[in-house]
């Protein structure tokens, strides 16, 4: 899982403070510098690695456009502001989407998914693992133990071989990031290819556990098990 490095500009701390919180909880996010100076965020950008800038529009020493004119297409931007005029002018730049404060954690996780769709990932073959968050931790989670992921509304249930864990993502979004031995089988499940037991004509077994076959799944998941 590819994660995306971010930086907070925002001339009100409260602000920052709003969107460090969200960052902390979205397991594909890292927060690697805020600043309420843009000046300030202009000198780490030379200096250090970023992919994904949240940046306020509105601020007294350089507003978002021109931050985004002196940067430009090095990096991508979320724009956010208490000013819903500055929208249009923001799209003319390269940004994934735009923020109105006040900005509440269902606009703000579905802005952070419009980003990852734009960060490709990482391609290297030799991954076996990756990181999630859940209950506060990191936890590392080897693609060969994963025995199905499940949606639980806005979370998903990754179910493993010795543990599960409850995190904040989408089905659709844990589809893109697994290997072609995944395979969503249901509207609600993923399951490790590699992991079933055997399969009737409405469920596989994996691991002793039954999974539900959709109706819309089903010829694609008998094509992948010949």
């Amino acid at each position: 899982m590819k994660t995306i490095k971010c930086i907070i500009v925002d001339d009100e701390p409260l602000a920052i403070s709003l969107l460090e919180n969200y960052v902390r909880k979205i397991p594909f996010l890292e927060l690697v510098f805020s600043a309420e100076n843009p000046i300030t965020a202009l000198e780490y950008i030379q200096n250090n690695e970023a992919d994904l800038i949240f940046l306020d529009i509105q601020m007294p020493e350089l507003t978002g456009i021109n931050f985004m004119k002196i940067v430009g297409e090095k990096k991508k931007y979320i724009l956010t502001t208490a000013y819903s005029e500055y929208a249009l002018e923001g799209y003319e730049h390269n940004i994934i989407d735009y923020l109105l404060k006040p900005v509440s954690f269902e606009r703000f996780y579905k802005s952070a998914e419009k980003a990852r769709e734009r960060f490709p990932a990482d391609e290297s073959k030799e991954d076996t693992y990756f990181f999630v968050k859940s209950s506060g931790q990191q936890h590392r989670i080897n693609f060969a133990d994963i025995l199905y992921i499940e949606s639980i509304k806005d979370y998903v249930n990754i179910r493993t071989t010795q543990n599960e864990y409850i995190v904040l993502n989408t089905l659709k979004s844990m589809e893109n990031q697994l290997s072609e031995r995944f395979l969503r089988i249901h509207k609600s499940f993923i399951i490790n290819l590699d992991m079933v037991k055997s399969m009737s004509a409405k469920k596989v077994i994996v691991s002793e556990l039954e999974i539900p076959i959709g109706d819309s799944y089903r010829v694609n998941l008998l094509e992948k098990l010949k």
